[in-house]
């Protein structure tokens, strides 16, 4: 049962399977990068099930016939957070080649937990902020505290909570708890919502660490 308000776990067949392979220690980078591009097209379709439409025409090899496209004034802008994020990302342009891609850089300070910035690709403003649907990709939401930054990028140049979404593959109920006290409006798409964080803030049960184990740097 999902106690949070605006998280959206994707319950589905395909997710429980690739999980399974993505969790095992045994798995290559090979197979764990591509059973993580299958979750990612489910946690993408739910992530984009609410986008407006408006109503358009096409000429068929037989007739003119009505149909519906994204509203062209809203522009999808797609927030990887680097490293791990960038795996969400090439999916994301596969599915919306129309959106605009804007990297984030931050890693983890192993003694504080808190990020350190290395790289924003965000302009200083917005023009038309209202505009403006924000999916910010990141494997794991742990502490929180990533996720917590990455939406202030956004909502500090008045993009509306309502507006953003965080996509992550596991959540931690910590995190998860953390983002919605500052950020209620956001909406989270996760697979899975884990036990808990250890000591050191890996989420259990957990996978270990994504981006070592997407870019086949784990030191054994």
């Amino acid at each position: 049962m999902n106690e949070y308000k605006n998280v959206y776990v994707v319950n589905h067949p395909l997710c429980h399977h690739n999980l399974h392979i993505i969790r095992d220690k045994k798995t290559t980078a090979e197979v764990f990068r591509n059973a993580i591009k299958r979750i990612t097209y489910l946690l993408f379709y739910k992530a984009t099930e609410d986008l407006e439409l408006e109503e358009s025409t096409v000429e068929t090899p037989l007739e003119t016939c009505n149909t519906k496209i994204l509203k062209r004034k809203n522009e999808i802008i797609i927030a990887p957070i680097l490293r791990a994020g960038l795996i969400f990302s090439d999916i994301a342009n596969e599915i919306m080649p129309y959106a605009t891609v804007r990297h984030i850089g931050m890693y983890r300070d192993e003694e504080t937990l808190t990020p350190i910035w290395y790289y924003n690709k965000i302009p200083i403003e917005f023009d038309n902020p209202e505009n403006k649907r924000i999916l910010i990709l990141d494997p794991m939401l742990a502490t929180g505290n990533s996720a917590i930054d990455a939406i202030k990028l956004f909502t500090n140049k008045k993009v509306a909570q309502h507006n953003i979404k965080f996509v992550s593959l596991i959540s931690a109920p910590e995190g998860l708890k953390r983002v919605q006290e500052i950020f209620p409006d956001v909406k989270i798409i996760t697979a899975s919502i884990d036990n808990c964080l250890n000591s050191s803030g890996y989420i259990r049960p957990g996978l270990g660490d994504a981006g070592d184990r997407i870019f086949n740097t784990v030191e054994n």
